[in-house]
């Protein structure tokens, strides 16, 4: 029964990722996106890993999508916008993500057959850990990233704000 809700979530994952790659009108991309996520961390709770599920949800599926619809709302993307994209949607566009992609999923399923059982040890952390290593051992580049989001979100305000009259005369 854990397989086969496991295979649920694992199809469901590839299918909207997919859907969300081909799709044109960016509200339902990210819907898609949204439900990939989303699937990906019952996987993650599915397997053990609570805590990475819950990051999983409140990082990526809550504040990172809520982000990006507030961003596609204020474009207001347009037809012209879509006839850009579809311009990607031609398969010559895709010959060579598609090699690549093929090759690197070789290469994985390669090292994941040749692996002994005996090499892979399963540990679970729980966010204890995960928060004492990270503001112990990583604490300059956690710093660092806050330091990054912060300029990004300095950079999203400037581009999305509206000009004032007074400088465009």
């Amino acid at each position: 029964m854990e397989q086969l809700i496991f295979y649920f979530f694992s199809i469901l994952a590839v299918t909207t990722t997919l859907c969300a790659v081909f799709h044109t009108n960016p509200i339902y991309m990210l819907l898609y996106l949204i439900t990939s996520l989303l699937s990906i961390s019952c996987i993650y709770f599915l397997i053990g890993a609570y805590f990475i599920g819950a990051l999983e949800v409140i990082i990526y599926a809550g504040a990172i999508m809520v982000l990006f619809v507030f961003v596609v709302m204020m474009l207001n993307l347009g037809k012209i916008t879509e006839q850009k994209e579809r311009k990607w949607l031609k398969s010559s566009k895709w010959i060579i993500p598609t090699v690549v992609s093929v090759l690197l999923l070789s290469v994985f399923i390669f090292f994941i057959i040749i692996t002994d059982d005996k090499m892979i040890v399963r540990k679970v952390f729980n966010a204890k850990e995960i928060g004492i290593s990270l503001f112990n051992h990583y604490m300059l580049v956690v710093e660092l990233v806050s330091i990054l989001l912060l300029a990004s979100l300095i950079v999203s305000l400037h581009i999305g704000r509206k000009e004032y009259k007074l400088f465009n005369k």
